[in-house]
């Protein structure tokens, strides 16, 4: 029951290469969770950012609780994420150091039912690297028909 939810930032591996990877909590609001675990929720067009030393991701669209009153939240509100001191402190050095980013890549539940997001510090591909990406999935979509036949 609990890993049903498996919302997936498509976008963003088509755009970014992604060097490391986490899993992030998030804080959120009781309407906010009930929605994600309904599994109205996105990540396009969401990125992550620090303010004085937090880690927060923006964009992230959390669809309003359809039996929520007065107490809803507010969709595309920014979210505070929960990691270790060191993870944040590396997380920092490197974006500041190399230009690289933080995106969103995936939110789900884990074992415990707490939601959780998976996040990429990531570098952002060219062109011609995004050209070799489809062409690597149009590969792989070949020799899975060949396979089928």
């Amino acid at each position: 029951m609990p890993n049903e939810v498996n919302i997936r930032n498509k976008r963003a591996s088509f755009d970014y290469e992604f060097l490391e990877e986490y899993n992030a909590g998030i804080v959120l609001t009781g309407t906010e969770i009930k929605s994600i675990r309904a599994g109205k929720a996105s990540l396009v067009d969401s990125y992550c950012f620090f303010n004085r030393g937090e880690l927060w991701v923006k964009g992230m669209h959390i669809a309003e609780y359809k039996l929520g009153t007065y107490y809803n939240h507010e969709e595309k509100r920014e979210r505070k994420l929960l990691l270790t001191h060191k993870e944040l402190i590396k997380l920092q050095r490197k974006v500041k150091e190399s230009g690289l980013t933080i995106v969103p890549v995936k939110v789900f539940l884990n074992e415990k039912g707490y939601a959780k997001l998976r996040i990429a510090l990531a570098k952002g591909k060219k062109e011609f690297d995004k050209r070799e990406s489809l062409k690597l999935k149009d590969a792989k979509k070949d020799m899975e028909r060949a396979m089928k036949r």
